[in-house]
C-alpha cells in the first residue's frame, strides 16, 4: 500500500485551520436569490458608472481603482468598445514594447517591421529583439503562408447508425447547395470543403472556410449555423439533435486534427545564421545550439507535447494583445514545430505553425490601442492578413533562436536575473 504522505499532511493542516461542520455549511449550495449582473452591450459613461456603483457597494474597490480603469482616455473612446464587450467598466493598461527591425522576406510580408509586443514578462522583449537583430544581420527571415482554412464542425445525432450513413450520402449530394447557404451569410467567407466524419449514430461535418482578412471565428459560426438550419429543415433523415460545434474543430485548443490539417493559416518561416554570427551574437557555437535542440526535442517527445517547439506562446500572446487578436486562440496557434540543423557549418532554423489564427479586420483589431499597434506594423486593414501571419511566424522564429541560445550558453537564468529581478 502506498501512503500519500503529502495528502495526509495537507488534511492535517486543514483540520488545524477549519472546523469541518462550519466548512460544510459554508460550502453548501445556497438557495437564496442572486442579484446578478445582467449583460449589457451599452458602452458609455452612465452605463459604466452603474456597474461601478455595484462594485463600490460590495466594498472591495476604491474610487482610485475606478479612476485607473475608467481613466479619461478610456472615457473619451468608450463607445468604440461597444461591439467587443459587455458590462464595460474600463480598460486595462499593459506595457507595450517594440522590437525591430524584423526583416521578413515573405510571399506576403516583405521588408523591415517594427513589432509591438504587449506583455508583463520582463526579458521577453529583449529576447525577441535579440532574435530579430541576429536574423536581420543574417539577411532576414524567409516566410510563406502555405494553406488556410478556418474550421467549424457541427455535430448531428441520429437514432440509428443506418440513419447516419443515409444522412452522409445526402449531405454529399447537397454540397453545392450548402455552400450557397453558408456564403449567403457573409461577404468575405468562402466554404471551401465539407468533410463528414462518422461515429456510429453521430456525424461531425467538417466545414472549412476562407475568411478573407478576418480571423473569422464569428464569421464561420454564423455561416455554419445557417447550414445547420438548412439541413434541419430539408434533411430526408430525421435528426435526433444538432449542435453548431461538436468540439471536433480544435477551436481554442491544441489538437492532432489541427496539427495535421491546419486550422486558420499554416505558415512556415526560416533563416540561416552564419557560424561566426552565432558565436559573436549568441555567445555559443552552432553545435552548442544543436546539442540543446536535440535535448529539447527529446523532452517534447517524452512528455507528449503537441508539436515540438520552445515557446511560440510568448510571441503570439504579446503580439495578439498588442494588435487586437483573440488571445484565447493562442491555445491552438502556438502549436507547431521548430527545426534546427547545420547547413555547411552554419545554423539553419525553421518554424512551422499549422493553426495560426490572425486578422487585420474585425474583432478587436479596430479598438484604439490595437489599431495603433497594427499601424505601427504597417498592417492595418484589408489585404494585410497574410502578411501579418508571416510576420507572426517570423517573430516566433526569433524567439526560438534566442531562447535556445540562452539555454545552450547558460545565460537563460542570468538574463532573467538581470532584466527582471535586479531592476
Amino acid at each position: 500500500m502506498i501512503v500519500p504522505f503529502h495528502v495526509m499532511s495537507m488534511l492535517a493542516r486543514l483540520r488545524e485551520r477549519f472546523d469541518a461542520t462550519a466548512v460544510a455549511e459554508r460550502l453548501r449550495t445556497k438557495e437564496h436569490q442572486v442579484n446578478r449582473l445582467r449583460p449589457s452591450r451599452k458602452a458609455d459613461e452612465p452605463s459604466a458608472n452603474r456597474f461601478w456603483e455595484r462594485i463600490f457597494a460590495e466594498g472591495h474597490a476604491t474610487q482610485a481603482d475606478r479612476d485607473t480603469l475608467l481613466d479619461p482616455q478610456s472615457l473619451q473612446t468608450i463607445e468604440a468598445y461597444g461591439a467587443n464587450i459587455e458590462n464595460m467598466i474600463g480598460t486595462v493598461k499593459l506595457p507595450v514594447g517594440i522590437i525591430g527591425p524584423l526583416r521578413v522576406n515573405g510571399l506576403n510580408a516583405a521588408g523591415d517591421y517594427l513589432v509591438p509586443l504587449a506583455t508583463t514578462e520582463a526579458a521577453l522583449v529583449a529576447s525577441y529583439a535579440r532574435g530579430a537583430d541576429v536574423t536581420a544581420r543574417a539577411g532576414g527571415i524567409s516566410a510563406a503562408l502555405t494553406y488556410e482554412g478556418v474550421l467549424r464542425t457541427p455535430a448531428f445525432r441520429f437514432h440509428t447508425t443506418a440513419d447516419t450513413g443515409l444522412f452522409i450520402d445526402w449531405v454529399v449530394q447537397q454540397a453545392e447547395t450548402l455552400k450557397e447557404v453558408a456564403e449567403s451569410t457573409t461577404r468575405h467567407g468562402k466554404l471551401i470543403s465539407l468533410e463528414p466524419a462518422m461515429d456510429n449514430d453521430v456525424c461531425f461535418l467538417l466545414c472549412r472556410y476562407k475568411t478573407g482578412d478576418a480571423s473569422g471565428q464569428n464569421m464561420v459560426t454564423i455561416a455554419t449555423s445557417a447550414v445547420c438550419e438548412h439541413i434541419a429543415a430539408h434533411s430526408p433523415v430525421k435528426l435526433a439533435a444538432w449542435y453548431v460545434e461538436g468540439n471536433y474543430s480544435g477551436d481554442k485548443k491544441g489538437s492532432y486534427l489541427g496539427l495535421l490539417t491546419g486550422r486558420g493559416a499554416k505558415v512556415t518561416a526560416s533563416a540561416t545564421i552564419p557560424a561566426e554570427m552565432v558565436s559573436r551574437k549568441l555567445h555559443c557555437s552552432v553545435e552548442d545550439m544543436l546539442a540543446y535542440a536535440r535535448i529539447a526535442n527529446l523532452g517534447s517527445l517524452l512528455s507528449g507535447q503537441l508539436g515540438s517547439q520552445a515557446h511560440y506562446a510568448n510571441a503570439l500572446a504579446a503580439l495578439f494583445i498588442a494588435t487586437g487578436q483573440d488571445a484565447a486562440c493562442v491555445a491552438e496557434s502556438a502549436v507547431g514545430f521548430t527545426r534546427m540543423e547545420a547547413h555547411d557549418g552554419n545554423l539553419f532554423v525553421s518554424v512551422t505553425l499549422p493553426n495560426l489564427l490572425v486578422g487585420t479586420v474585425g474583432g478587436g483589431t479596430g479598438l484604439p490601442s490595437q489599431s495603433a499597434g497594427l499601424r505601427i506594423l504597417g498592417l492595418q486593414g484589408a489585404g494585410k492578413r497574410d502578411a501579418l501571419a508571416e510576420v507572426a511566424a517570423a517573430l516566433c522564429l526569433c524567439g526560438e533562436i534566442s531562447i535556445v541560445a540562452a539555454m545552450a550558453s547558460g545565460d537563460f537564468a542570468k538574463a532573467h536575473q538581470r532584466y527582471a529581478r535586479q531592476r
